[in-house]
């Protein structure tokens, strides 16, 4: 019996008839209904002609999460008084109830995705409706690319439907459209209640989140924040946490509320999801869920909501090879959606865990996983379809060039694609194991040298990384996995049925022939399938708990620190080897942090990143000189070495520029007629530029081979350098080919005769040229001299060569400061002339008395 007092009540049935007239039209239309609509269970009743409005037709609904899913298939299910199996289904990994009457089926978008790629044409479904396309997933993204280019080009009349409660309405329409045109953008008023919003920060300061650490004082603070709700406000409450282990703090907590607590996320049982969904008996509840509950879902009594500003996203570093879900601050869409769900039922409260004037400070909205994600599974996904590069693709958002490349490096070296992109058999078999492809790779090679249901089962422990409380040891997490009886072993071992039966037996020519785990036990197998999905994260121990990974990156175990014991309390901290299967690298932290592994020696280590095995001259500088070795690595990692006795002449030179560069002109001989040349030939470049060459730092070493090419020819070590005279170097870079470098001593002239006949050093190392001479030997000189056009400075000295006074006007000083010199230094030294005119006097070196000598 349908419900129809129940549909009657859902306010998009006002926007059916235009959305129906859409896709009986131009086929594809954007349905924006706000949350609490009827958007994700009356439209597909309606769309497949199950309300009585219209032809029956098949409609495919594709959520972006699996619990999302399976509620809106039981809902709908509800709607028409049956159970979800008949004539409203589902599917997600590893679960399907749909059968032969089954007319709507809400799938995964991962599940469509496999769909699509085993039958384009999707035979036998009339409608796709993507729901909250608005959350921007990978996978949801890829989905609509695909769908468009099936209507484009196999299945004109699929009707197509991106459905969101708050999206990008024009950017969608126009994506949908295509050639045609921006699809029709139709709206759905929805019946919103007033939510009150009650700014309720930490009074003191918390640490920001970083990686997947979450400050413990903030989570104290919203559990805080969750009993006043009780107090203050009436109904259940709905509280907003960032992953499954800040859940379960909290939850812990609130011990002792007077309210059931319940937590909802994607790993929660199936049957406590299904109680949320239901609704309360009377008693009050505490909803602790993460961001599955933002959309799609519907929990009933809920009057307030508690926000902890945070959200959990996947992030890659590209540079490292690490990819792992962050902790960020949740943008502001996302938090008028959270804030929506007190004011679905009644008027609610919303209380948000950061201070009002940080509102404006965060995102506006959510960032596309394509923009931030691992895009390796979706690089497949593309070379599966046959546009490798993803080109011809209606993608609302590029994929990073970077991001893309560093991809198909992986599916290269795991032989998923061939050198041009293009998917190879193997590939295919690899995505349609609904697997990430470096898992899929894993399981493939794995099962010939272990078996196959051994290699399922730590593949399966990978897929879903299993809860902290196993602890960071992969082969004794597996071993407690077998023995557990809680939620994730029973999801861990359904998932290792389905990948033992999509596996099935292996085929020739797939093993990786690593056969160091052959017959062994649970530690080397353990330890060979994390090698093959990540050989580039094998990694050696280093000393203190640290180690190197083959990609370069280092990794400490996660109990090392100050005044720790490195890996205390785990059983990998005496490995020399590991295979890293999850690390994330906290933010400002030089190395990862290891959260999973399993040891493994140096045979396996090696068979399963064969690719990254090298053998090689290497020839740089190191430790202050140049190092000539022949070197065996696995990546980063050196295996052996020894040294070379007559290493190339080229990477010799190579190796003594790198060290140049790195530690400067100070290596050469810089003798006082060096640092003389040099200084003249900088005072030439500032004052005429060219011909005379820039001898700065930076232009000697950028242009190291034109002046010191003959001497790097025969320098193989620092003390080649050492013996280099840099004088004799530099006056290669004068101008000799236009002949300036003739006027050199013209223009900058080493010494200038003064009045005495002396023959003075110009010092050219300041901004301007310095004669530094006694006052008496420049007697009768009127003009201060110039070289270059630029008056020197004249520091003129007293009878002992101490300064006297500086000036670059002889005739003033002689007018003016010379009678305050003379009246200070002639008591002083009495032996030599003071005129009282030296403007006249004649210069001299000697004293008064060997004047009078003659």
């Amino acid at each position: 019996m349908i419900r129809r007092d129940a549909l009657a009540q859902l306010p998009v049935r006002a926007a059916l008839p235009a959305l129906r007239a859409a896709l009986d039209g131009p086929g594809a239309a954007v349905l924006c209904a706000p949350p609490g609509t009827g958007k994700t269970t009356l439209v597909p009743l309606d769309l497949a002609g199950l309300t009585g409005a219209g032809p029956v037709r098949r409609v495919l609904v594709a959520e972006p999460r699996r619990i999302a899913a399976r509620a809106a298939a039981r809902r709908m299910a509800w709607l028409l008084g049956e159970k979800a199996g008949e004539r409203v289904g589902f599917t997600v990994r590893g679960e399907r109830r749909a059968g032969a009457r089954t007319v709507v089926e809400v799938v995964t978008t991962g599940v469509l995705l496999q769909r699509l790629q085993r039958d384009p044409e999707l035979a036998g479904v009339d409608v796709v409706v993507l729901d909250e396309c608005h959350e921007r997933h990978l996978d949801a993204d890829t989905s609509a690319a695909f769908l468009l280019d099936v209507r484009e080009t196999l299945r004109p009349e699929l009707g197509l439907v991106a459905a969101s409660a708050t999206t990008d309405a024009e950017g969608w329409a126009r994506l949908l459209g295509g050639s045609a045109g921006a699809a029709p953008v139709v709206e759905a008023a929805g019946v919103s209640h007033p939510v009150e919003v009650v700014w309720a920060p930490p009074q003191r300061p918390v640490q920001p989140a970083h990686g997947m650490r979450v400050d413990p004082a903030l989570l104290g603070h919203v559990a805080a924040v969750v009993r006043r709700a009780l107090h203050e406000q009436t109904g259940d409450v709905l509280c907003f946490l960032p992953g499954v282990g800040e859940i379960g703090r909290v939850a812990g907590q609130l011990a002792g509320v007077d309210a059931e607590v319940l937590q909802v996320h994607g790993r929660a049982p199936a049957e406590v999801q299904d109680a949320v969904l239901a609704g309360g008996d009377g008693v009050r509840r505490v909803v602790l869920a993460t961001s599955v509950a933002e959309s799609s879902l519907t929990v009933p009594g809920v009057r307030v909501v508690v926000d902890s500003g945070l959200a959990r996203v996947p992030r890659t570093d590209h540079a490292r090879g690490l990819s792992a879900l962050a902790t960020v601050r949740a943008s502001r869409a996302a938090a008028r959606q959270r804030a929506g769900r007190a004011g679905r039922e009644a008027p609610g409260v919303v209380y948000r865990c950061w201070a009002e004037g940080e509102d404006g400070r965060l995102p506006a909205f959510p960032d596309p996983e394509i923009k931030v994600a691992d895009l390796t599974a979706f690089a497949l996904q593309a070379a599966c379809w046959g546009d490798p590069a993803a080109r011809g693709l209606a993608l609302l958002d590029a994929p990073p060039a970077g991001a893309l490349a560093a991809a198909r490096e992986v599916l290269t070296a795991v032989g998923a694609v061939d050198a041009e992109g293009r998917a190879t058999d193997r590939g295919v078999r690899m995505a349609r194991l609904g697997l990430h492809p470096r898992l899929a790779r894993a399981l493939l090679d794995g099962a010939p040298e272990v078996g196959l249901r051994r290699a399922a089962e730590v593949v399966a422990l990978l897929s879903e990384e299993p809860p902290r409380a196993y602890g960071d040891d992969l082969a004794a997490a597996w071993r407690s996995v077998r023995r557990g009886g809680d939620t994730y072993a029973a999801r861990w071992r359904q998932e290792a049925r389905r990948l033992a039966s999509a596996a099935g037996e292996p085929r020739a020519g797939e093993g990786a022939a690593v056969g160091a785990a052959g017959g062994r036990g649970d530690d080397a197998v353990a330890g060979l399938i994390a090698a093959l999905a990540f050989p580039e994260r094998v990694a050696r121990a280093r000393g203190g708990g640290s180690f190197l990974m083959a990609s370069g990156t280092g990794a400490e175990l996660a109990g090392a620190g100050p005044g720790t014991r490195a890996g205390d309390g785990s059983g990998l901290r005496d490995a020399e080897w590991l295979a890293v299967a999850v690390a994330d690298r906290p933010v400002a932290a030089v190395s990862a942090r290891i959260r999973l592994a399993a040891v493994i020696d140096e045979e396996t280590a090696g068979a399963a990143a064969r690719a990254l095995h090298s053998s090689g001259e290497e020839v740089g500088w190191s430790g202050g000189d140049v190092v000539a070795r022949r070197v065996t690595r696995l990546g980063a990692i050196e295996l052996a070495s020894r040294p070379l006795a007559s290493p190339d002449a080229g990477l010799l030179r190579d190796a003594v520029v790198s060290g140049l560069r790195r530690e400067g002109l100070g290596l050469l001989r810089w003798p006082a007629a060096a640092v003389s040349l040099r200084q003249r030939m900088a005072f030439l470049h500032r004052e005429w530029g060219a011909p005379w060459p820039d001898v700065s730092d930076e232009a000697l070493l950028a242009h190291v081979e034109e002046w010191l090419g003959v001497e790097l020819a025969r320098a193989r070590r620092r003390a080649d350098l050492e013996r280099i005279d840099a004088g004799q170097a530099l006056a290669r870079l004068l101008p000799w080919a236009t002949g300036e470098a003739a006027r050199f001593e013209e223009l900058a002239p080493e010494r200038i005769e003064v009045p005495s006949g002396s023959r003075v050093r110009v010092d050219y190392g300041g901004e301007q040229p310095v004669l530094a001479v006694k006052l008496q030997e420049v007697f009768g000189w009127q003009e201060s001299p110039r070289v270059s056009g630029v008056p020197l400075l004249i520091h003129l000295l007293s009878p002992a060569g101490r300064p006297a006074a500086v000036t670059a006007d002889l005739a003033s000083f002689w007018k003016g400061g010379y009678r305050s010199v003379r009246a200070e230094l002639r008591g002083r030294y009495p032996k030599h002339p003071w005129p009282e005119d030296p403007s006249t006097a004649a210069p001299t070196r000697h004293t008064t008395a060997r004047l009078k000598r003659g």
